[in-house]
């Protein structure tokens, strides 16, 4: 006699196999060592259709070269972009800034992540220590007033924020418009106000239209400054093709308003 378990007419049809749909990758942390000597733990999401699941060169590297030049960020008003885990604004935070914001696209876990990180941030610092940096959801393009009402209450009668964070977003070739719009929207209309923008081309081949960001940003009214080129160790992702030179190469542009 046939073993019952194999016996097609008493199979449950309708029952998947226990591998047939495999759970959602974890969540994960990397640590980043400032150069003060502190260790900050950044959670990451579990594989994201946005990309919030890395930790990206240019968001390392902005964040060092922020605490390189410190007077960017004391006692100012900062807004990230598209922050992923929002390593750089954790460390604006920790240098000194009067208030920043960090936002990326209003996905719940991505959102929730971030906060994540501002709670692990603050759990290493003294109890009752004021709280000088928020979370927010926000799609590229839409209206600000949601991110310019977090700024604190000044005499200045120009509105925005003084620093604006934008780490490896360039690849987002669509995005360009809405990405250099939201700047005139964000940042303070003052000779002193900038906003960084690291990218590593990450897709060597399409390394013009990265670029072609920049192009956009003086049509609108912006002076754009080359601040730093600087090779990582390694590529981020090992089996990707194309020059691998350019492919760990963080490139640094600060965009400001020409007056």
């Amino acid at each position: 006699m046939a073993d019952q378990d194999s016996d097609p007419e008493t199979l449950d049809l309708f029952t998947e196999p226990a591998d047939y749909c495999p759970p959602p990758p974890k969540a994960t942390a990397q640590t980043h060592t400032l150069l003060s000597g502190r260790t900050l733990t950044i959670h990451l999401v579990g594989h994201n259709p946005l990309w919030g699941h890395h930790l990206w060169n240019a968001g390392r590297l902005i964040s060092t070269y922020l605490e390189s030049h410190p007077t960017l960020i004391i006692s100012k008003t900062v807004l990230e972009l598209g922050a992923g885990a929002g390593l750089p604004s954790l460390v604006s935070t920790e240098i000194g800034a009067r208030f920043v914001v960090v936002t990326d696209y209003p996905d719940p876990d991505l959102v929730k992540n971030l906060w994540a990180n501002v709670e692990e941030y603050y759990g290493g610092k003294e109890k009752g220590e004021e709280r000088r940096i928020v979370a927010e959801g926000y799609c590229w393009g839409n209206d600000a007033v949601p991110l310019l009402a977090h700024l604190p209450s000044s005499e200045s009668k120009t509105p925005g924020f003084e620093v604006l964070i934008l780490a490896d977003l360039l690849f987002n070739h669509s995005e360009h418009r809405k990405l250099v719009a939201t700047i005139e929207a964000t940042l303070q209309k003052t000779e002193e106000a900038k906003a960084l923008v690291f990218f590593t081309p990450y897709r060597p081949w399409l390394y013009e239209k990265d670029m072609a960001f920049f192009d956009l940003a003086r049509q609108r009214g912006f002076v754009v400054e080359k601040v730093l080129e600087e090779k990582m160790e390694k590529v981020m992702f090992e089996s990707d093709p194309g020059d691998e030179e350019l492919r760990r190469t963080v490139f640094g542009f600060v965009v400001r308003w020409k007056l």
